[in-house]
């Protein structure tokens, strides 16, 4: 599992499960219980690539960010960095 701390969003952070390049489980940590359960019902089970294509760049209010848009932003550095480091944090 890994773990990544949101910035300006209502949830604190997101921990994911990723295998093969699969998001097999999504916890958000606060923000907006409704949404994020639809939200995790949504990506669990899609590529990394699918996620970041469908939600990044998503705004919420005034924000600039979204926590859809801070799960891509996750995924992104999961991409880059984390796949071939087996720390729990990134």
């Amino acid at each position: 599992m890994y773990r990544y701390n949101t910035k300006g969003v209502c949830s604190k952070s997101i921990l994911l499960d990723i295998k093969d390049n699969v998001l097999v489980d999504v916890v958000f940590e606060g923000g907006c219980a409704g949404n994020l359960i639809a939200l995790k019902h949504l990506v669990e089970g899609k590529t990394i690539d699918e996620i970041i294509d469908n939600f990044e760049d998503i705004p919420c209010s005034n924000r600039g960010t979204s926590c859809p848009d801070q799960l891509a932003n996750a995924l992104k550095i999961y991409k880059r960095y984390a796949k071939d480091d087996k720390s729990e944090n990134f």
